[in-house]
């Protein structure tokens, strides 16, 4: 039997605080989806392992759960940060793994936060 969305979503956010890419990876379908709305969508497991090793290589990342709900095939995670930023994320869950992941967040809080510059944002 596979894991419920919830597990998915739980051992994601494990893997997500100890910055853990091939964990992280692993959580995904091989077609998977992931569109953070801030940006484009990404399409394929090898390049959200790439998206993720680039965010963790220029930034701190926290997820602290303030909420995580399932729905059949769904997990809906709301989340927060150290640093004040808060967003949230769908997760649809096929057999144990994420089909489709879309996030909600302050592209530019997150930037200012992490003292990223503001001329990466246009791109």
């Amino acid at each position: 039997m596979s894991p419920s969305p919830k597990s998915v979503v739980d051992t994601w956010v494990k893997a997500f605080n100890a910055a853990d890419v091939d964990a992280l990876a692993a959580l995904y379908h091989p077609d998977a989806v992931n569109h953070q709305t801030a940006y484009a969508p990404l399409e394929g497991r090898d390049n959200i392992r790439r998206l993720f090793e680039t965010e963790f290589a220029r930034a701190t990342m926290v997820c602290n759960v303030e909420n995580l709900f399932e729905d059949g095939d769904w997990a809906i995670l709301e989340w927060t940060d150290p640093n004040g930023l808060r967003g949230c994320g769908f997760f649809h869950v096929v057999d144990g793994l994420i089909r489709l992941q879309r996030g909600y967040f302050d592209r530019l809080t997150f930037y200012k936060a992490q003292n990223i510059p503001l001329d990466d944002i246009i791109a």
